[in-house]
């Protein structure tokens, strides 16, 4: 039968191949209910530092310039105007009627981006440990990575596609930003396909670490590349920022990291358990 693409690692032909025995350690320095809490304890963390910055940039933020784009309150975007109005010409910037959105949704939608690009990097960094050490905990620990990395893609995806619709007037705009980071989503989802689709243990990790580090390769690019070419998509803090703005978005980025780091530990804690619950098995049937 064949392996789902989030199914623990228990054994493999290869000599060089050791399945996950990292829960006994684990075991040793905490029990599996402590992880939880502190996953838990980050994910509400990083929930009220999100809401706290997200509520910050209605009440305080300015409203201020990004890059190629700038919010005022000048055009209205939500009504009556031709999508091909609202194209940001190069090297000029589009006013906005509704900054309580266009402007707004930049304190989620940036943070949650950036930990994504993180998240992807560090999935790759336990990619590589894995091809040299082989190892099915860093196999493991990579494959978790990769799922906190997704669900940040696609929530920058989602908040992406509002702040276009809502600042050009259209819903999707193939322009480098949002191509490549497009392409970087449908890697990682290749990603899942890859290890659902291969049943050695080895070669399943082996072939899905070599396609994370590819995979990480895009998120430079995709940050970079506003910076290389011209862009329709506003690149922040290329004129700084005012400290009204910049606090909520600091508050707005340790929050999507806690949010972040708080859902790794907590799928961590359940492959353990997980692996707790074979390791019973095997000595029942023993």
């Amino acid at each position: 039968m064949m392996r789902s693409c989030c199914s623990l690692p228990t054994g493999s032909t290869s000599s060089s191949w050791a399945p996950d025995r990292y829960l006994a350690a684990s075991q040793k320095k905490g029990p599996h209910v402590k992880q939880l809490k502190i996953a838990i304890a980050l994910v509400l963390l990083g929930g009220v530092l999100t809401t706290a910055a997200f509520f910050m940039a209605f009440y305080t933020a300015e409203v201020q310039t990004f890059g190629t784009v700038t919010l005022d309150k000048t055009v209205d975007t939500a009504f009556g105007i031709a999508p091909q109005e609202l194209q940001p010409p190069q090297g000029q910037g589009v006013a906005y009627e509704r900054p309580w959105f266009s402007q707004k949704i930049f304190y989620f939608h940036v943070p949650v981006a950036e930990a994504s690009f993180l998240v992807l990097i560090i999935a790759a960094v336990f990619s590589v440990i894995f091809l040299i050490k082989r190892r099915a905990a860093d196999d493991t620990k990579a494959r978790v990575a990769m799922e906190t990395a997704l669900i940040f893609v696609i929530l920058t995806m989602i908040t992406g596609v509002l702040w276009t619709r809502a600042s050009w007037g259209v819903w999707w705009e193939w322009e480098p930003r949002l191509t490549t980071y497009f392409i970087m989503m449908l890697m990682m989802i290749a990603y899942f396909v890859l290890r659902n689709s291969i049943e050695e243990d080895e070669r399943r990790g082996v072939y899905a670490a070599v396609f994370a580090v590819l995979a990480a390769v895009n998120a430079p690019i995709s940050f970079l590349i506003t910076r290389i070419i011209p862009s329709n998509h506003p690149v922040v803090f290329k004129s700084g920022m005012a400290s009204s703005n910049l606090l909520p978005f600091i508050i707005g980025q340790l929050g999507m990291l806690a949010l972040g780091y708080g859902i790794y530990v907590a799928r961590m804690s359940e492959e353990r358990l997980r692996e707790r619950v074979e390791l019973a098995k095997e000595a029942l049937e023993g």
